[in-house]
């Protein structure tokens, strides 16, 4: 009985072993998707501001109804 309780109990640490490393790389992904979300996000913001250099009026007045 003792060998076979311990046979278990290495089994079931495996098991956790193998949880957690799943669970990191799941937790990594989901980490680098945000990144990626957030430059996308900043980088669509810079790209609203780069109108500051050019002459007045231009981008003013833009139909987006077509």
């Amino acid at each position: 009985m003792d060998m076979m309780s311990m046979v278990s109990g290495l089994l079931a640490a495996q098991a956790g072993n193998t949880q957690m490393q799943v669970a990191a790389t799941l937790l990594k992904s989901n980490a680098d998707s945000e990144k990626s979300t957030v430059l996308t996000l900043l980088g669509a913001a810079q790209q609203n501001t780069s109108l500051a250099n050019v002459g007045a009026g231009v981008g003013g007045n833009l139909d987006v109804t077509a």
